[in-house]
């Protein structure tokens, strides 16, 4: 089986962590070599950041800082986790990648887009073999995220109305990139989503 990454995507609440760990534990079950890594996090350096940027105040960072700070942490992430992994083989899944950045720092909070692709050319360079978008309703996606609380509260405190032009953006990325993109409802039983998730894995593994 040849490496590949993949990349879970979705606005707070969607239910894409709980989607990322669901699908680690049935590929490992079919006796598959996976990653399960997270963003911003899933390598030490990336975890330290993880804290300065997902708690505190909604407006502890201006949208430039935050994005510089989200890109040191992807960095160290390729280099620690994700490109490892996928040289000795391995799938990588990640929960969240650079698509978080084009629409958190890109599109929701300013007009960063070309800043953020710019940055993603020169220090990332790379994108995900498939993304795994779990699409649900902004006001239920927050209802859920502000009801599981906790210290990482800081996005899900900027309001609806972030969270409704993040689905937007997410769905327009989809658009935009079909062969990398599959987009699955995530306001079904967490046990229907899986099956969709893992039969669209299945489909781009068995491609490869």
């Amino acid at each position: 089986m040849a490496a590949t990454f993949l990349s879970f995507e979705g606005i707070d609440g969607s239910g894409k962590s709980t989607q990322a760990r669901t699908l680690a534990e049935t590929l490992r079950g079919l006796g598959h070599n996976v990653c399960l890594t997270r963003e911003p996090g899933g390598s030490k350096g990336a975890e330290e950041i993880r804290r300065l940027v997902l708690e505190g105040e909604a407006d502890r960072w201006s949208t430039e800082t935050e994005l510089l700070l989200f890109t040191a942490a992807r960095r160290d992430h390729l280099e620690k986790t994700i490109r490892p992994g996928l040289a000795r083989g391995e799938i990588v899944i990640t929960d969240r990648f650079a698509d978080s950045s084009r629409i958190y720092q890109g599109l929701t909070r300013g007009e960063l887009r070309q800043t953020v692709d710019r940055l993603h050319d020169l220090m990332i360079g790379t994108e995900p073999d498939l993304t795994l978008l779990i699409d649900i309703d902004p006001a239920l996606g927050l209802a859920r995220a502000t009801a599981r609380a906790g210290t990482e509260m800081r996005f899900e405190d900027m309001g609806l109305a972030v969270q409704e032009k993040a689905r937007t953006g997410f769905l327009a990325l989809a658009v935009a990139h079909p062969k990398r993109f599959r987009v699955i409802d995530g306001a079904r039983p967490a046990n229907e989503v899986a099956f969709d998730v893992m039969t669209a894995v299945m489909i781009h593994l068995s491609t490869r």
